[in-house]
Parts: structure tokens; sequence; C-alpha cells
């Protein structure tokens, strides 16, 4: 494998950021403890060499819908480019995962932003959303340039149960999350804050995975961006009445998240379908991860 200089410099620039004394003996011989983290980088170029020529995964191309790009057999993780690593440092500003109700809260058994490469991303009109992940499980990014209104990074275990299993799974398909996420912003000279909130479908798929398709069950029909083995989809969400009927303080109607269950659906190099999952239902990130 050809060396890529760029992103070596990146990584080590990255290490020298973390600000903590470095136990190269620890890092020598630190092993993967309970599948929490991944293995720390060796301190030389000649061992980032080596570490990348192990996270090596069959591409193959594809075409076909606006979201889709590449599939591949999920095995290992792949490399981060260095916009890429930027991004995930930008997700995780506190150094890895948070709590999901104080994000000045570093969770540090989640990880650090070192054990996470930016696996796939879906862009529209409106921005992007990221899924971001570890050997053990993974984190949604929606960049703002507001850095203060930033959603948290807020850790799913692979499968929802620790220590997450990357490839632990049967099938052509394995939908991980359909939840929500927020772009959130201050407009006007009294920055009052608005939130732009997406309904998102992220996932695992096989290597003869070639189109993932969603049916967000109002009407809306999306493929899916597909890169390295994993898959993720975001529509603008909609509101509706609260079926509590509760009002706020001024009278006015609570709405919430419309948020029926979802279909997602694999299909293979003949178009023909692969496995599909009905009724996905909705659900918050973190779930089951305790």
């Amino acid at each position: 494998m050809t060396i890529d200089e760029q992103q070596i410099s990146a990584e080590l620039r990255l290490m020298a950021d973390e600000a903590r004394p470095i136990d190269a003996l620890a890092y020598a011989r630190q092993a993967r403890i309970g599948s929490l983290r991944r293995r720390r980088m060796a301190l030389s170029v000649a061992g980032l060499a080596a570490a990348a020529s192990v996270i090596a995964s069959v591409v193959v191309m594809t075409s076909g819908g606006s979201g889709q790009v590449t599939a591949a057999e999920v095995e290992r993780l792949p490399d981060n480019t260095p916009q890429q690593l930027q991004t995930v440092r930008e997700c995780m500003p506190k150094g890895g995962p948070v709590h999901n109700m104080d994000g000045n809260r570093r969770l540090p058994e989640y990880g650090a932003v070192k054990d996470f490469r930016l696996l796939v991303e879906y862009r529209d009109t409106g921005g992007s959303t990221a899924l971001v992940g570890s050997q053990s499980g993974f984190v949604l990014c929606t960049p703002t340039t507001q850095k203060d209104f930033a959603e948290l990074a807020v850790f799913t275990y692979w499968g929802f149960k620790a220590p997450g299993n990357m490839t632990g799974f049967s099938g052509a398909l394995q939908v991980d999350a359909h939840t929500s996420h927020t772009h959130s912003y201050a407009v006007g000279p009294e920055r009052i804050q608005k939130d732009d909130t997406y309904r998102v479908i992220v996932g695992r798929v096989k290597a003869d995975v070639r189109r993932v398709e969603i049916d967000w069950a109002d009407g809306r029909r999306t493929d899916a961006r597909v890169a390295n083995g994993f898959f993720i989809a975001r529509v603008p969400g909609r509101s509706v009445p609260d079926p509590a009927g509760g009002k706020d303080a001024l009278g006015k109607p609570f709405t919430i998240l419309d948020s029926p269950p979802v279909t997602v659906t694999a299909y293979g190099p003949q178009a023909q379908i692969l496995e599909q999952d009905k009724d996905v239902a909705f659900g918050p990130l973190g779930r089951k991860s305790d």
C-alpha cells in the first residue's frame, strides 16, 4: 500500500494535539480492552504505515441513485483523510463522546477522537449529517458554523449492546438507527435559536449490496449514501400536533416530530431485493448502550 504522508502527518498532529503525556511503552503493549477502544497507533511513521497496511477492504464501484457511491464489506475501519479527520475532531470537541444530557461531561469509556473514522456522509441543500464510528460504536455529526449550537456527540454501540460488534450481523442489511438529528443556529441580533430537525437512518451492509432505499412512510423515498460498507440517509423533519393535546404558555398546541416506522430495502447487482427491514421504529441514540 502506498504510504499517505499527508495522512500520517495528520495523525501525528492529532496525537500531539491531545496534550497529554505519552507513555511509549504503554502504547506498545496496549491491547484493545473490552472492545471499547481500538489499539493505539505506534508513535513512528513505520508504525503508522504498518497500521495502514491492514486497514484494507475490497471496494465495489457502483452506479445508480444520487446518494450512492460505493459498497464494501464491513471488516475494518477506513482511513480518515485529513479533511475527514478535522470533521471528526469538530464533531467531538471534548475529545470523544459526551453524556446525552451534558455536553461538558466526557465519557472516556466510549473511546477518544483517534478511535473514530468518518464512515459515510449524506449531503443535501440543508447541509450534511455523517456517520462517525469506531470498532465499538458510532455517533452522528451534523456540522454547524455556530459551534455553541452543535448537536451532542451521543454514542451508540453497534448492536446496541456493549462491547459493540461492528461485523456482527447476518444477512445483507443491518439498520443501526432510525432517529433525529438537529442543525441548530441563531438568527438576528437577539440570537434567536432555530432548529432544523432531520430524520436520519444509518446502518451497515454487506459487499453485494448496490443500493439502499428508505421509504419514510410519509410519501417520501430516499436513496441512501453507501460507502465503506455503511449507509446513511436523511430527510427534513415534519411537525404534527402532539397527540396528548398539550399547549404552551401562549396557548399554542404542542407539536412533535412526525416519525412513523420506516422500511429499509437493500438491492443487489441485478436490482433484486437482497433484504428488506420493515417497520423500523424511531428511537433516540444511545439506547441500550449502558
